[in-house]
């Protein structure tokens, strides 16, 4: 069953709204005319009708410029490394020392250029330092007040 083209959805919008009405033999089909290959083993539907938009939108629109796909990378590198924070404008330099009260004990975290260290013990993230201490599932940069919300509650005395 077609769906109704509804007025005003571009040409684009049109096609890509008709992904999902194709069979997934359909979609694979047209996964090997856009890549020259087929798709990769395991790869959902649902997974091949959003590659598929996204190559559709980047044909019309252009993709992403050189400079704008090696920030990308590098924004996914660094946190992969969780050598950032959630905020992005907030980068945690080597050396840095982060200090937290936590029931009655002083906390406090070495920043390296690869992780953390707290207690001699090193840690890729902020999260699993909070997670040890407090026993609970708690947000890193939160617990440490590295988050714009956290910054809020403590200058407004929570």
């Amino acid at each position: 069953m077609k769906r109704a083209r509804k007025p005003g959805l571009s040409e684009i919008e049109a096609e890509i709204a008709g992904l999902l009405d194709r069979s997934t033999p359909e979609l694979r089909l047209a996964w090997l005319e856009f890549r020259r290959a087929g798709p990769p083993l395991g790869l959902s539907r649902d997974l091949l009708v959003r590659a598929l938009a996204d190559e559709l939108q980047q044909r019309v629109h252009g993709r992403p410029s050189r400079a704008l796909r090696r920030r990308l990378q590098s924004l996914a590198g660094a946190s992969d490394k969780a050598t950032m924070a959630v905020d992005p404008g907030l980068v945690l330099k080597a050396g840095t020392t982060l200090v937290r009260q936590w029931r009655g004990h002083t906390h406090t975290v070495l920043v390296h250029n690869d992780g953390f260290e707290h207690e001699g013990q090193r840690y890729r993230s902020l999260t699993a330092i909070a997670e040890r201490i407090t026993e609970a599932h708690w947000s890193g940069p939160r617990f440490f007040g590295l988050t714009t919300r956290a910054r809020a509650v403590a200058s407004a005395g929570g």
